[in-house]
């Protein structure tokens, strides 16, 4: 092993270790499974940021500006609290993997779901 690939690795060492300072390394597949994971987590969360910003980009003629405005922020912070909360599941998943331990419940899916089901209900109402 040449001395740059050695110190690459002793640097990717030291940051592992930092951030996981117990445990034992896992498999990669897990790890790159849990990587797969935690970046479809915020596709979803960049689909409602961008719906957020669109909704109130583009106002909808019908639909109220009070209420539009609600939705636009809904979306957002829940796109928000998706992008931390995707951060937080990879780190937990991977702390999970290093100590044998099982893996956490998705605790991101009933943000999900009221977050979605919130915005819809209130572009609902704005409609009629």
């Amino acid at each position: 092993m040449s001395g740059i690939d050695q110190r690459q690795r002793d640097e990717r060492d030291v940051f592992t270790r930092a951030v996981f300072p117990d445990g034992e390394e896992p498999d990669p597949r897990f790890t790159l499974a849990n990587e797969r994971t935690f970046l479809a987590w915020t596709r979803t969360s960049l689909a409602f940021l961008a719906g957020g910003i669109a909704l109130e980009a583009f106002a909808m003629r019908g639909l109220d500006e009070g209420l539009r405005q609600v939705a636009s922020m809904v979306l957002i912070i829940v796109g928000m609290a998706i992008a931390l909360g995707s951060a937080f599941r990879w780190m937990r998943i991977e702390r999970s993997l290093r100590h044998g331990k099982p893996l956490p419940a998705p605790g991101i899916v009933p943000l999900l779901g009221l977050g979605i089901g919130v915005a819809s209900i209130i572009v609902l109402i704005a409609l009629f």
